[in-house]
């Protein structure tokens, strides 16, 4: 745990009630971090909490769409007024699209993508940033794809929204590397969580509406722990010089 500095450090996680993000947040109250479960599905954030209490850790559970200026307000001054600041935030949360091609892809599917996907976590980053540049350090985790890095992984909407933070997250990179706060995102490949076509609210890439279209570059799937434990490093001391990376965790797809 030495190595991580992440103990004691204050952590948000959207996403977090599931998946990735519900491996993520496991990951970091195991570091002794004190966590931020923030999820549209209130039954399974407090699971989540309830299993890092039992294992001895801290953590508060904030409901509500990320993509809603109020709920954004409220899970950064739940993480400010709990536990002292913002250290860590891990924008994951998302929702898949229905792999349609640009012809097909209606008003309210594009306004939804983009808003949970690229606008929530914009209004996340830019709601905590200013806690983070008066600590004078950060870090900042974003869960983009493998649509991220090609033009062939998902539909229009999704694609699109994923290609969108990475600019994010580069932007930050530069604008902020002097202030003391990274930011860095990962790519996953095909992982084992509950998203779906349209349904869902987990940050990873390719649920199992879509994976099988993918297995022959895929090679395997992976568990949500490995996903976590990029993410983990990526927030952590060990990545202290790692700045405006996206890591690939697709088993070689990128390389493909």
């Amino acid at each position: 745990m030495g190595v991580t500095g992440l103990s004691g450090r204050s952590v948000i996680v959207t996403g977090a009630a599931s998946g990735i993000g519900r491996a993520t947040a496991l990951r970091f109250a195991a570091e002794a971090a004190n966590v931020v479960v923030a999820d549209l599905d209130a039954g399974g954030a407090k699971s989540v909490v309830d299993a890092i209490e039992a294992a001895g850790g801290t953590a508060v559970a904030v409901t509500g769409d990320l993509s809603d200026s109020a709920v954004v307000d409220r899970v950064t001054a739940t993480a400010v007024d709990t536990f002292g600041g913002v250290d860590v935030l891990v924008n994951n949360a998302g929702v898949m699209d229905s792999m349609s091609a640009t012809a097909d892809v209606t008003d309210a599917e594009w306004e939804r993508v983009l808003r949970i996907n690229l606008t929530a976590p914009f209004l996340l980053t830019r709601s905590v940033l200013p806690h983070m540049l008066a600590a004078g350090r950060g870090a900042i985790v974003t869960t983009a794809s493998e649509a991220s890095l090609r033009g062939s992984a998902a539909g229009t909407a999704y694609t699109v929204s994923k290609h969108g933070l990475l600019g994010l997250t580069r932007s930050l990179a530069v604008m902020y590397r002097d202030k003391g706060i990274r930011a860095n995102a990962i790519a996953p490949g095909g992982t084992i969580t509950n998203i779906t076509n349209g349904i869902g609210v987990d940050g990873e890439a390719h649920g199992p509406a879509v994976i099988g279209r993918h297995m022959t570059n895929m090679g395997r799937v992976s568990d949500p722990e490995e996903q976590a434990a990029a993410i983990v490093y990526l927030a952590s001391d060990a990545a202290s010089s790692v700045n405006g990376v996206v890591l690939p965790v697709d088993n070689g797809w990128a390389a493909v």
